[in-house]
């Protein structure tokens, strides 16, 4: 038996990880990848911190990030983040992560949209990756323990009170039952759904909050999802904030500046679907930084554009696009990171923690992750102390293994391969920049129909042992009871506020001030107020 469950590798799950073994609690952690395979390392270009209080100070980022929001996030968890955050750079330091260092030692730092002062710290633009790859370091000297390629089926609880989870082991195609005295989710976002039109690799389905939905979590917010405004024209690969942060313009098809490149990232990323949706192109411009400064700030982004565009930025112009990038809503936490289900917490990208609201700025995800990481770290290896012990009980176990065996007996009459590259299609058109009642009432009723039509997409890989048909179709599954749930909550939000921007309530209604909420059913969803 286990003190503290960990789903998700992560940057959040490994700091969770991290800080409860140190709590001496026996921590597991179960991912569906590899930790090094991890979302996290998409996040390229910083994370926030007020490392010197003679340029910048702890209000201000305060204040920054509330104004974000749009009034969507309470101060008091916001204030709470910001205060730690010179200690979590500090810790992250200390822990061997290599921040990019100016001539006098110190920890560089850049500007990002929607700050006063530059308080971002990076490492080049693979900040996320090298993050990443510190903290599982660390719990390798640690030994703390990994189970991967487990996908999560379902939470185990009872009497309200969560005792562990089922997951199908992906090599061997068994469904297996892991007991916990505690359990962390923290297996990412859902911004993936948007297939095609995302910055998420392919593995980010959202299943940890379908999951959550179905077994009673309350969700919030989750109409709130951030379109990056500058990805890889075709590909939607992420070219960083860290490119506008270091001085890059921002040009339309006449080689004019349009646009503040360091607004807030749904005005800027407004700005150029207005141009694309009328069939002119944007550009990236980093020419005039000169080759010596892209590739000590940006190597990557210059490997990115040369590799899958073919264009070397320090002398061309890079054509670009937004796409879905990071979902502010999610599992609903208060500032302890704890959910409605006793001894069931959430951190990361997946949780709703207030602190993001209707708009997330550049560089306060990684310091989010960090910081309640280790809230929900120590928080559940604490609470696990009171636990004397559970009692297995085998009925969600046969229950999931059960529906992975009725998986097989589904017909293959549809193929849902295509359904997913046409839901993603679908999604970014009724769903994304820009929406209206009709096409969002459009798109509701398409994802029922699929999700009536499920037992007619089965698979055609029949086989036991690492059946990656199997995974992907319920990732499917997933994404569509996630879409479902994003779609209803965008729906009853008529007013447009932060990323959340609707044609036919272009104005934000202070009647909206508040949080969405979901409880029990897709139908139920509520508005509750932030204070």
């Amino acid at each position: 038996m286990y003190d503290v469950l960990i789903i998700g590798s992560g940057i959040s799950g490994l700091t969770a990880a991290i800080n409860a073994s140190n709590n001496k609690s026996k921590v597991l952690v179960v991912s569906k990848t590899f930790p090094t395979h991890s979302q996290s390392v998409q996040a390229q270009g910083g994370i926030n911190a007020v490392l010197y209080e003679d340029e910048d100070s702890v209000d201000f980022h305060i204040e920054d990030t509330y104004k974000a929001s749009c009034n969507l996030a309470k101060k008091e968890n916001i204030e709470l983040m910001c205060r730690n955050a010179k200690d979590a750079i500090l810790w992250l330091d200390s822990i061997g992560v290599p921040f990019n260092r100016n001539s006098e030692n110190k920890i560089s730092q850049r500007k990002f949209g929607g700050t006063r002062k530059i308080r971002t710290c990076y490492s080049s633009d693979y900040t996320g990756l090298k993050i990443l790859h510190t903290l599982y370091d660390r719990c390798i000297k640690e030994k703390i323990e990994f189970v991967n390629e487990h996908l999560l089926l379902n939470l185990i609880i009872e009497n309200n009170q969560c005792i562990g989870i089922t997951a199908l082991d992906i090599q061997s195609g068994v469904v297996k039952e892991f007991l916990s005295k505690t359990v962390i989710i923290a297996t990412g976002g859902y911004a993936g759904i948007y297939a095609n039109h995302t910055t998420n690799s392919y593995s980010n389905t959202g299943d940890g909050i379908a999951v959550a939905f179905n077994s009673g979590v309350e969700l919030s917010n989750l109409e709130f999802v951030q379109f990056h405004p500058t990805t890889l024209e075709n590909s939607n690969i992420l070219i960083s904030e860290s490119a506008r942060g270091e001085g890059g313009y921002l040009l339309d098809q006449n080689q004019t500046r349009f646009i503040d490149e360091l607004k807030s990232r749904d005005e800027v990323s407004r700005a150029i679907y207005e141009k694309i949706l009328k069939n002119e192109k944007v550009y990236l411009d980093l020419r005039h930084l000169g080759l010596d400064k892209i590739k000590e700030f940006m190597p990557q982004e210059r490997n990115l554009a040369l590799e899958y565009s073919n264009i070397k930025i320090e002398e061309e112009l890079l054509p670009i696009t937004p796409a879905a990038h990071y979902s502010m809503g999610g599992i609903k936490t208060d500032i302890n990171a704890i959910t409605n289900i006793k001894n069931l917490y959430a951190c990361g990208e997946c949780a709703q923690a207030n602190i993001h609201g209707a708009n997330r700025l550049g560089g306060n995800s990684l310091l989010e992750i960090v910081f309640f990481g280790k809230v929900a770290g120590i928080n559940a290896s604490n609470d696990a102390k009171e636990v004397i012990t559970i009692k297995s009980n085998p009925i969600q176990l046969d229950k999931d293994t059960n529906f992975i065996k009725d998986i097989y007996n589904y017909s293959n009459e549809i193929n849902f391969y295509k359904e997913k590259e046409s839901l993603g299609n679908l999604l970014f058109k009724n769903l994304g920049l820009f929406r209206t009642n009709t096409e969002m009432q459009e798109m509701l009723n398409i994802l029922n129909d699929l999700e009536k039509n499920i037992k007619n997409m089965g698979i055609g890989d029949k086989s036991i042992t690492y059946n990656k048909n199997l995974v992907e179709f319920i990732e499917f599954i997933n994404i569509i009871k996630v879409s479902k749930l994003v779609t209803t909550s965008a729906i009853i939000r008529l007013e447009s506020r932060g990323s959340h921007f609707r044609l036919d309530y272009p104005t934000q209604n202070i009647i909206y001030e508040k949080n969405s909420l979901i409880k029990d059913s897709e139908d139920s969803i509520e508005f509750e107020d932030v204070i």
